[in-house]
């Protein structure tokens, strides 16, 4: 047998083919891969553009605030996976059909592409101004390439090895965040980055900065549920990411604001969204924390997107090693692209009008209508309590397009003062509540089941 097929073998056992999984991890090894999945440098970097376009402290109120927010859908969904095993996008066949779930997904691979792509890049371009620094030479799409190719690496061995690989990370990348906070504060006082002079003409407001905070929410949310199924039980899922999402999104956003206001408080240029600039300031410290943040990260974006084509049909179980293969190829000849760092906030405004809509849909549909509870019909590929009409509903499809508009809309033609994030949301939220209440189950509330069931568990 040759080592492909061994390698194979070995993921099928570790369920990493088709179908749900039963989770078996605590609170602590949950919160320890949320906390190192999102200790990650397009979060760092978010959180240069809310200085000096807002006051430091209000910006400080407002990445807390906004955290809290968007940490309550992506409980909410990632929950429905610890309680089903399944996969996010998996999950979307309850809401929109076994048919219709198709829609999401083929959204889902293109935005964690997206996310992909950003992150290896900045990855490289870190690199890349190291290894220029010291040496003369200066490729930052080939270092690039090479920080993907060591992502797809780790998301080969499934999602029993970013379990094992992602909490040790997390613990190298906050020993280094302290460092960094410890020579910003150790050189500045609070009191000086509190009167750091707010740049009106880069147009934040506190509604703003907390509309893009919770959108960032929201682009981790489609990989709740992927995560959160490992957890052994609803309380580890819910109390583990909670807290691991909101302990890295705060830390990882107030260093780069604070990091920022360091580079302003030293005399430097206050450039948002540029690794090298705060890499400058800080040193190799920082740069080893973008690449491992990068690695930690990006490897969950990549398992995200392998689950998500391999869970798309229910009759098609897709080897996970071939399938990881395919989508590996594309995401490093995708790391060259390096002109797409220019349009980051318009990436983040897509995935708002993607997924905020699905999200507040999968929510209502679960715990409103469905009860909290979905049968294993839903993994029949024909047939069933999910195939609404011919595989679609169409009433999740309509309210999903309905709600793309008005993010469209809110953004770029009746710009909210508020942002477009939370709006959208709760549109789309009572729409679909409305347009769908009709067809709340009206059998009496019980526990819900796992759709592994004990017996083939334990064959397993």
């Amino acid at each position: 047998m040759n080592l492909y097929r061994k390698f194979e073998q070995k993921l099928e056992a570790g369920a990493e083919n088709s179908g749900p999984i039963r989770g078996q991890l605590g609170t602590g090894r949950i919160g320890m891969i949320w906390l190192a999945a999102n200790l990650v440098v397009t979060t760092l970097l978010t959180g240069t553009f809310f200085v000096p376009g807002l006051d430091f402290s209000l910006a400080l109120i407002m990445i807390v605030a906004g955290t809290l927010v968007g940490a309550i859908i992506l409980v909410l969904v990632g929950n429905i996976g610890t309680r089903t095993g399944l996969p996010t996008m998996a999950i979307t066949r309850g809401a929109f059909g076994t048919r219709g779930s198709l829609l999401p997904v083929a959204a889902n691979v293109i935005v964690l592409m997206g996310w992909s792509w950003v992150q290896a890049m900045l990855a490289g371009v870190t690199v890349n101004y190291i290894v220029a620094s010291a040496t003369g030479f200066n490729h930052p799409v080939l270092f690039s390439v090479i920080c993907q190719i060591f992502v797809v690496t780790l998301a080969l061995f499934g999602h029993e090895g970013i379990s094992r690989v992602e909490p040790w990370l997390a613990v190298l990348i906050l020993a280094i965040m302290g460092y960094v906070f410890a020579v910003a504060f150790g050189k500045f006082e609070p009191a000086q980055f509190a009167a750091i002079p707010v740049d009106h003409s880069l147009g934040y407001t506190p509604f703003i900065v907390l509309d893009i905070v919770i959108a960032t929410a929201v682009s981790w949310t489609v990989l709740s549920a992927d995560i959160n199924r490992m957890a052994r039980s609803s309380r580890s899922g819910i109390v583990g990411s909670g807290i691991g999402y909101l302990l890295s999104t705060v830390l990882a956003m107030i260093l780069g604001a604070t990091a920022l206001g360091y580079v302003i408080l030293s005399g430097g240029e206050a450039t948002a969204f540029d690794p090298t600039i705060l890499v400058a300031a800080f040193g190799a410290p920082l740069a080893i924390a973008i690449f491992l943040s990068v690695m930690a990260t990006n490897t969950m974006a990549v398992y995200g997107m392998i689950t998500s084509v391999v869970n798309s049909r229910p009759e098609r179980k897709l080897p996970f090693l071939a399938t990881a293969l395919a989508v590996g190829s594309v995401s490093i000849l995708g790391a060259t692209w390096l002109a797409l760092l220019d349009q980051f906030t318009d990436f983040l405004t897509l995935i708002g009008a993607f997924f905020v809509p699905v999200f507040a849909i999968m929510i209502v549909d679960y715990y409103f209508l469905k009860r909290g509870s979905y049968t294993r019909d839903i993994l029949r590929h024909t047939g069933g309590a999910y195939w609404y009409r011919n595989g679609v509903n169409w009433i999740a499809v309509a309210v999903w397009v309905a709600g793309a508009v008005v993010a469209y809309l809110l953004t770029y033609i009746f710009p909210s003062p508020i942002g477009a994030t939370l709006p959208c949301f709760f549109a789309s939220f009572l729409l679909y509540l409305g347009l769908s209440w009709n067809q709340r189950s009206r059998k009496d509330i019980v526990a819900h089941e796992h759709l592994v069931r004990e017996a083939s568990q334990q064959a397993g």
